[in-house]
C-alpha cells in the first residue's frame, strides 16, 4: 500500500520541507524558507504563518533578521528564546558566508574589494563600530579587530590601541573601517580628524594607514579614492 502523503495532504507548516526536498531551496519563498527554520508555529498558527507574521514586522522583509533585536523578536507571538536565537544565527551565518566568499578578492590596492568584504558585517549595525584591518608587505589580509563601539571621535579612538594591534599582527599596512548607521557614508569632521591623527602616528611607527573606508547602506566612501588621505 502506498502510504506516501502528497504535498497537498501535508499540514501547511510541513509543505515547505517537502517542496524543498522535491525542487530545491531556491524555489521557496522567503516565508517558506523561514518556516523550515522555525519548524513549528503555535496552536493558532502554522510555522508558515508565523514566518509571514515575522516578515510583516519592521522592514517588512528578510532584513528583519539583521535589524530586529532579539528583544523585538520576542514580542512576536510564537517566537520564544529558541526561535529568536535560531533567526539571529541564520542572519549571522549569511553574513559569514558572504564574507568568506569575498576574502579571496580582497586587495589593498582596491578599496571596493575591502568595502565589499566588510559590507554585510557593518551595514546593519545600529551603533558605529571602528574596525582595524591589517595587511602584510605583500598586501595580503592578516586579520581584523574591532577597536571601538560608539561615535568615532578623537576622545574615543586611541591610536595607541590601533598600533598595538597592528604590531601584534606584524602589519605593514592598515585600513580603518567604520559604519554610519544612518546609511550615509559621507565623512564627518570628526572622521577626518581621527584619520589624520592615526595617519601621523603611523608615519612615526613605519606602518602605513592605507585607507579609511566608511560603510553606509550598501555604499561606501574611501578616503584614498576621494583624495582625503595624503
Amino acid at each position: 500500500m502506498n502510504t506516501h502523503i502528497t504535498m497537498k495532504e501535508m499540514p501547511e507548516s510541513e509543505q515547505p520541507v517537502e517542496k524543498c526536498f522535491r525542487y530545491g531551496a531556491q524555489v521557496l519563498s522567503d516565508a517558506e524558507l523561514l518556516a523550515v527554520i522555525l519548524r513549528s508555529g503555535t496552536k493558532s498558527m502554522t510555522a508558515l504563518q508565523l514566518a509571514q507574521l515575522f516578515l510583516s514586522q519592521k522592514d517588512k522583509n528578510l532584513l528583519n533578521l539583521n535589524r530586529m533585536q532579539m528583544e523585538e523578536m520576542l514580542k512576536i507571538p510564537g517566537i520564544g528564546q529558541v526561535k529568536a536565537v535560531q533567526l539571529k544565527c541564520i542572519a549571522e551565518l549569511a553574513r559569514r558566508i558572504t564574507k568568506t566568499s569575498r576574502i579571496q578578492n580582497v586587495t589593498l590596492n582596491d578599496p571596493k574589494s575591502i568595502a565589499d568584504y566588510y559590507m554585510e558585517h557593518l551595514r546593519h549595525e545600529t551603533k558605529e563600530k571602528l574596525l582595524l584591518s591589517m595587511f602584510d608587505a605583500k598586501s595580503s589580509l592578516l586579520g581584523d579587530e574591532i577597536i571601538s563601539v560608539g561615535t568615532v571621535t578623537n576622545s574615543l579612538v586611541s591610536p595607541r590601541e590601533i598600533y598595538l594591534k597592528a604590531l601584534e599582527y606584524k602589519s605593514v599596512h592598515i585600513v580603518l573601517l567604520h559604519n554610519h548607521p544612518s546609511g550615509d557614508p559621507e565623512p564627518s569632521e570628526a572622521d577626518i580628524n581621527v584619520t589624520m591623527r592615526v595617519m601621523e602616528c603611523g608615519v612615526i611607527l613605519g606602518i602605513t594607514l592605507a585607507d579609511h573606508i566608511i560603510i553606509g547602506d550598501n555604499k561606501y566612501i574611501s578616503f584614498r579614492e576621494n583624495g582625503l588621505l595624503v
